[in-house]
């Protein structure tokens, strides 16, 4: 896959400790093949890149500088963290990475010592180093630790929180702030460094604690010689450098500093190392960096399919059937046309959630929070105290970190709020910290909420008009990643009863209950079914809550056996739902609920891990024929 001929220094690095002795030449060498070797395997597999692009010199210089994995590094939203990778042992698995048994795209404590701490979602690295320090403290160890935020993790409130909470415990913890979005003129960075280089300098640290010791014995005229001091030189930085916020919080700021410049850093962390308390180191990085096709574009090639090396392009596909994704935005850009009141807010994710087309169509409508799901909802809710019909597009797995919000803020006060989850169930690639397998669970249980799960493109923007409509409260409308059914699309839209399922396919064995993507499955295992004599009836549940009564009554009627099917957690899902209908009523038919396990599903293609858990249709069919042959019941299945 990859000429390793070209290569004079990498492939002889296997840990961190044999860059340790390097020079500046030898770093410079190693950075510019780390990304060298980035073009070459991403491009050939895909995944995440412009963000790793950017860190290269970042994470040659700590691990030079730092004794990993004794220190520890905790990186942020991990997709950064490819040349960590890359240097902690895993390079000749980068060829695997986000393919089923290969290494996660993000970082995971299980697959190495040098992965101090997960990171999938956003702006949680802080708080674990300094959770780490306090840990390192308590214990009486010595060791450095270093966080590693940006790429839009700064947007999180979490992050906030914990530099906040640094500056009250005082622990030796150091961030470094990734910031490849913040443009500084080349003037101010020189004046910056040569400030940066002067504070971080041992000599300076020692002649300002002498001074200040020195003043401290001077009785009342040293005071206010203290005072004009900490005046002076927080002045300085407050002029200089965009540092102040961060004093403010208690943190000794440096910065900013050129994060492409190896040799800069390397001197730099070697003299913060030597600090103590809470330190910010300020990277000016930029996304994408070395590779044309990806510097100066924020969003190309964040995440990228197998493209060509040379021009960037992703390689042409066979036509298909649109994106779930696009058909929403679109669908929401014509919502719009005709309702006024509506606008589209997204925590970071436009392009991701379709909501990069009323962008681009109805931009005074559009709304970006940055990365900050729980301010999302609760600002949505704000905005619907006033009639205006917020629509949240939020992935499954991201508004997970919104659920008080969504409890508190919306529901409560009777709020009409449209959630929209697009990556509901299994994603592929990304693996279990973007799987959407638990939305259907934690909001369940919200009274009054409304959730629903189209069976296709059609019946999903049936489901938005619908949802826009609904003036009652919440409602939360869940759909797949990736490509649509090639459904014929109508024009204009229908409004679809709530709580009203329908029948897709009649039978008088055994009644599958299917809800959103487990449609199309259930009637494929249906038809396999057909060939073995049973006939099975399959309805489209539609709606999560509320349930079709109506069609669960009739159904208990005429099945001794029902099947509930969803691309959800087994546990409180859908399944749960209707279980518990039937046990409240009384009802004595046997049921076996399928759904993802409860566990946490690793990574591969949304084909392969549905093969696994037995979600394909193959699998439904067998467990079908298992099921009619069973005593009676109530009873669940979780595949392996």
């Amino acid at each position: 896959m990859v000429d390793k001929s070209k290569y004079k220094v990498l492939f002889n690095v296997d840990s961190p400790k044999d860059i340790r002795n390097f020079d500046v030449t030898e770093l410079k060498t190693l950075c510019f093949e780390i990304r060298e070797y980035m073009v070459d395997v991403i491009s050939q597999i895909g995944g995440h890149f412009g963000g790793g692009l950017g860190t290269v010199e970042l994470t040659v210089a700590l691990h030079k500088v730092f004794n990993t994995p004794d220190d520890l590094i905790v990186w942020d939203t991990g997709h950064q963290a490819y040349p960590h990778k890359i240097i902690t042992g895993r390079r000749d698995k980068l060829g695997t990475i986000r393919r089923l048994n290969g290494i996660s795209g993000f970082l995971k404590r299980s697959e190495s010592e040098f992965d101090t701490f997960g990171a999938g979602h956003a702006s949680t690295s802080i708080s674990a180093a300094l959770g780490m320090a306090a840990a390192a403290d308590f214990m009486g160890q010595k060791k450095k630790v270093i966080a590693v935020i940006g790429d839009g993790a700064m947007t999180g409130g979490m992050a906030y929180e914990a530099m906040n909470n640094s500056g009250i415990l005082k622990k030796d913890l150091i961030v470094v702030l990734n910031d490849n979005q913040m443009s500084i003129a080349p003037n101010v960075w020189q004046i910056s460094n040569y400030f940066t280089e002067m504070i971080s300098h041992p000599e300076y640290n020692r002649f300002k604690g002498a001074i200040w010791d020195l003043t401290g014995k001077l009785d009342n005229f040293g005071d206010r010689l203290r005072k004009v001091a900490a005046r002076l030189e927080s002045g300085i930085k407050a002029v200089i450098t965009p540092g102040m916020l961060f004093e403010a919080l208690g943190f000794r700021y440096f910065g900013p500093v050129n994060g492409h410049n190896v040799g800069q850093l390397t001197k730099l962390f070697e003299q913060v190392k030597a600090l103590s308390g809470p330190i910010l180191v300020h990277a000016i990085t930029e996304k994408g960096k070395g590779y044309k096709p990806a510097e100066g574009h924020v969003q190309k090639l964040h995440a990228s399919t197998p493209f060509d090396k040379i021009t960037g392009k992703a390689h042409k596909k066979p036509g298909g059937a649109p994106s779930y994704t696009k058909i929403f935005g679109e669908a929401l850009v014509e919502i719009m046309k005709d309702n006024e009141k509506v606008v589209g807010i997204t925590a970071a994710m436009p392009d991701g959630t379709g909501l990069d087309i009323v962008q681009q169509n109805a931009p005074d409508r559009y709304i970006d929070v940055g990365i900050a799901e729980e301010h999302a909802v609760t600002f949505a809710a704000g905005m619907a105290t006033q009639g205006v019909i917020p629509v949240v597009a939020i992935y499954s797995t991201f508004l997970q970190r919104g659920f008080d919000q969504i409890m508190h803020d919306v529901a409560l006060q009777h709020l009409h709020v449209v959630f929209v989850l697009d990556r509901a169930g299994l994603v592929g690639a990304d693996g279990p910290t973007h799987h959407g397998a638990f939305d259907l669970s934690y909001l369940r249980f919200i009274p009054e909420i409304v959730i629903m799960a189209p069976k296709d493109e059609a019946e999903l923007r049936d489901m938005l008009y619908t949802s826009v409509n609904y003036k009652k409260g919440p409602v939360a409308l869940r759909y797949p990643r990736g490509s649509a059914l090639g459904v014929e699309l109508k024009e204009g839209f229908t409004n679809i009863e709530i709580g009203k399922s329908e029948t897709i396919k009649e039978g008088n064995d055994i009644a599958i209950l299917a809800l959103g993507s487990m449609v199309e499955y259930a009637v494929i295992a249906a038809e396999k079914l057909e060939e073995d004599g049973i006939h099975a009836e399959v309805v489209n549940m539609r709606f999560a809550k509320p349930l079709d009564e109506e069609k669960l009554n009739d159904v208990a009627k005429r099945f001794s056996k029902v099947i509930t099917l969803e691309e959800n957690s087994i546990v409180g899902g859908f399944g749960s739902g209707v279980a518990e209908y039937f046990i409240d009523n009384n009802l004595k038919n046997d049921i076996l609920r399928i759904g993802l396990p409860d566990n946490f599903v690793d990574h591969g293609t949304q084909e392969e891990l549905h093969k696994i858990v037995g979600l394909d249709p193959d699998s439904i069919a067998s467990k079908v024929k298992s099921f009619i042959n069973r005593d009676k019941g109530i009873e669940h299945e979780v595949s392996v």
